[in-house]
């Protein structure tokens, strides 16, 4: 069985014990053939797969009547295999839900760390710097990098702590996200695992 989260840019797989990905632009699903279930939150690669036999779409054997109608597959199912905690999906774009004891209290999207630099190098040459996790998020900035460090870093630490709740890191950028979060658990199977639980409970591949 072949597990696939499917995102904008990329199908992220597990096969076994190996993991990799292949391009949204390149790759060819038929190419696969065996067994693969997978969520996607790319509408335009999930209308491509509901053609294909082999190809099994995890999000119609989830109960997502306790999440809003727009929210990411993706979220809903890192949310499902947590039961009270606060979850951090660093990815392209970084995601953040509360679960307090089972329920899912909401969440908020930030741009992902890349998205970010991007973003301050498009305003300005002289702002193109990588993020230092290591800035003293108790003192004011007194350089460039330390201060677009600070006004992303400080704002998502201060709102993520204020729920007093344990801290998931997942996503391909969880462990830079760990030199802030430095108690947090990272797990970057996250999906996978919540995946293997629906498929085991529903019976299916």
């Amino acid at each position: 069985m072949v597990l696939c989260d499917i995102g904008n840019t990329s199908y992220h797989f597990l096969d076994g014990d190996e993991e990799f990905k292949k391009s949204v632009k390149t790759f060819n699903p038929l190419e696969i053939k065996e067994r693969v279930c997978y969520i996607s939150v790319n509408q335009k690669v999930k209308k491509q797969l509901q053609g294909l036999e082999n190809w099994s779409d995890l999000s119609s054997f989830i109960n997502t009547q306790p999440y809003y109608e727009t929210m990411g597959i993706d979220r809903i199912f890192a949310c499902e295999a947590v039961h009270h905690g606060i979850i951090i999906d660093a990815g392209s774009a970084l995601t953040v839900d509360v679960m307090k004891d089972g329920v899912f209290e909401g969440g908020f999207i930030y741009p992902g760390l890349h998205a970010m630099m991007h973003t301050y190098a498009t305003i300005s040459p002289a702002l193109n710097y990588s993020f230092n996790f290591e800035v003293n998020l108790d003192k004011m900035p007194k350089n460039s990098q330390d201060a677009i460090s600070y006004g992303y870093l400080k704002t998502l630490y201060s709102e993520v702590m204020s729920h007093s709740l344990p801290v998931i890191l997942t996503g391909g950028d969880a462990l830079a996200f760990h030199k802030l979060f430095k108690h947090a658990t990272v797990d970057e199977m996250l999906i996978f695992n919540s995946m293997k639980k629906i498929i085991q409970k529903a019976d299916i591949c």
